[in-house]
């Protein structure tokens, strides 16, 4: 073991900022992190041991306890639960023969919970051992069960059903499917790569790049909406020795899984993307932070970088620009939400807990090992590609005045085909829900949990920043589904497991509102909860992040959108709670010390 970690170490330079490498290498060798293994890392790098641990325990994927020969990570999403998760989660328990949150007493086989894994349009589904699979059905539980117990190869259990596209790649080969149902500009088929990098950036210098970034008045599309080409230029004037270009492909937004499908079909178009940004900011490396369930991704886009690096697309002298070196590398993280939070993320890729920074400064002065940084999505590289190759001008041509482009849409739920869909800025979301084959619709989650639900009576509205802004999920939710105990329930759930902890208003409000809807929702809620409701929301707003000031939306929405819903539910006849039952409440902890609760005596 001792020489295999230090094998390891060694990989990756003894570089303490690459602690999330060497611990994700580290579990993937042995199935968890030892005790020896975290004295040798800090010993080795020069940190203390503390840093090790708190690092370890932040994150989902990563483990001080052996998660078994086989780790079983069922996705928990909203939508995994409509298409019958609870069924799936039964079969496993059954056939494994232990609980979730357990491993087997012969450590085959470990059953865990996992937040979404980007597989909304194909659900249930589950991580094994970083392949994916999608569509589980109880027959196939038993199978796969069975296929372990016998000692074969995940590959053998995989390899009967390979995905659409590029998921039948040698170097891919996943039952995943893409299904892309509509494509534009971004997902078409008629751009030839290289062309911008090769052909069209000779001819420009690095100011023109970003002045017809800026002419067509892109705005990142991770949710957000800075105007890149002004986050670019800052980036350029702002000094630095170095100066990085970061991908943001911590896709964790339930619901949301378009970078991916542009990651498997369109990797070379994110690339160059990342290179035109390279060279617009002067910068020499990239970095690719991609979310651990896309880890079955792995070899398939190293094959594609190592691709690019031979046909002079990256590396050294591109497109015999001199003094244009531009490379990317891949850095996985290990399983928060609150990674794709831009600061963030780069505590991460400092090999930190995730924890989001104070701003000012920003990462365009201070990011990466405190060099200027630009941080953008996975969608937005690649539409930089075409803005370049066609022009600013042609862009504005698609969208509105304010939302100009395509926007590449994750719709997933109760509709006929649901699956990725780029579309112009400015559609709205009832020609949306007919696209799809979406009928008797109740509500529509816009932009995932942290965005809004809305009713029928906006299904007006129109996707874009002056109206509906969204990073892209879209999920759907049919007149049969119990809105508050279904849906809203399980968005406040996640948002609970997600928080960093680091500021006290999202570490404790999300689960005090959470308690307050429980109460609602079992018949015991009065007016007075649903004010409280509302105020406690506004607190949330005090956090440090987007996760912490979006984590009470679900239920600010729905109350908002919903309300009869929660109307239904209270108790008209009372105002105020009118009592408190003091035996009660103290109940379950005088179980837990092994005390009968007796309060007679004074």
């Amino acid at each position: 073991m001792e020489n295999i970690v230090k094998q390891i170490i060694d990989k990756y330079g003894s570089d303490s900022n690459r602690l999330m490498d060497i611990l994700i290498d580290i579990q993937e060798e042995f199935g968890y992190i030892s005790r020896k293994a975290i004295e040798l890392m800090a010993l080795t790098l020069g940190i203390s041991q503390v840093d090790v641990e708190q690092v370890i325990t932040f994150y989902h994927f990563l483990s001080v306890k052996p998660r078994g020969k086989y780790a079983i990570y069922l996705n928990n999403s909203v939508v995994s639960y409509m298409f019958g998760r609870q069924a799936i989660k039964e079969a496993f328990e059954k056939e494994v023969g232990t609980t979730f949150g357990k491993v087997t007493d012969d450590g085959l086989i470990g059953l865990f919970d996992t937040a979404c894994i980007g597989m909304n349009d194909q659900e249930p589904a589950a991580i094994i051992n970083n392949k994916v699979f999608t569509r589980l059905t109880p027959y196939r539980v038993r199978e796969i069960v069975r296929h372990m117990r016998e000692g074969r190869e995940l590959e053998e259990l995989s390899n009967e059903s390979y995905g659409d596209g590029k998921n039948q790649h040698p170097e891919l080969k996943a039952m995943v499917s893409s299904n892309i149902r509509r494509k534009g500009m971004i997902l078409s088929d008629d751009y030839k790569t290289g062309k911008v990098v090769q052909s069209i950036l000779p001819e420009m210098s690095p100011e023109a790049v970003i002045a017809e970034i800026k002419h067509s008045h892109i705005r990142g599309r991770g949710g957000a909406g800075f105007p890149t080409g002004f986050k670019w230029e800052f980036c350029r004037r702002a000094k630095g020795e170095k100066h990085y270009v970061v991908c943001n492909a911590d896709e964790g937004e339930p619901g949301t899984f378009k970078d991916r499908v542009i990651l498997t079909e369109k990797p070379e178009l994110v690339f160059e993307g990342m290179a035109v940004a390279g060279y617009a900011i002067g910068g020499e490396e990239g970095i690719l932070y991609l979310r651990y369930e896309y880890r079955y991704m792995k070899d398939y886009l190293e094959s594609v970088l190592d691709k690019m690096r031979e046909q002079n697309f990256l590396g050294s002298k591109i497109g015999e620009i001199e003094g244009f070196d531009f490379d990317i590398r891949i850095q996985f993280g290990a399983g928060a939400y609150v990674c794709g939070e831009e600061s963030a993320l780069l505590e991460s890729l400092e090999g930190k807990r995730g924890e989001p920074r104070d701003k000012p400064p920003f990462p365009v002065e201070k990011g990466y090992l405190n060099f200027p940084t630009i941080i953008n999505n996975v969608e937005t590289f690649a539409t930089a590609v075409r803005i370049i190759e066609k022009g600013g001008e042609w862009f504005t041509q698609f969208g509105t005045e304010d939302s100009t482009g395509t926007k590449i849409l994750s719709i997933s739920g109760d509709c006929m085909f649901p699956g990725v869909y780029e579309v112009n800025w400015g559609f709205n979301v009832e020609d949306m829900l007919d696209m799809v084959g979406a009928y008797d619709v109740q509500a529509v989650q816009v932009g995932g949990p942290s965005g809004t639900l809305i009713a029928k009576d906006e299904f007006h509205r129109t996707l874009g920043y002056s109206d509906l802004s969204t990073g892209g999920s879209m999920i759907i939710f049919g007149k049969q589904r119990n809105l508050l105990k279904e849906v809203v329930l399980n968005f406040m759930e996640f948002f609970i497991d997600e928080s960093c902890g680091s500021c006290s208003t999202c570490r404790n409000m999300p689960q005090v509102m959470h308690n307050k809807l429980l109460k609602i929702i079992n018949g015991k809620g009065v007016k007075k909860d649903l004010t409280d409701l509302k105020e406690w929301g506004k607190i949330l707003l005090a956090s440090r992040c987007g996760l912490g000031q979006t984590a009470g939306n679900p239920i600010i929405s729905s109350l908002k959108n919903f309300h009869h819903l929660y109307e239904d539910l209270i108790q008209k006849d009372k105002e105020f709670d009118e009592g408190f039952d003091l035996t009660a409440s103290v109940k379950e902890s005088c179980k837990f010390v092994g005390r009968v609760p007796n309060f007679n005596h004074h």
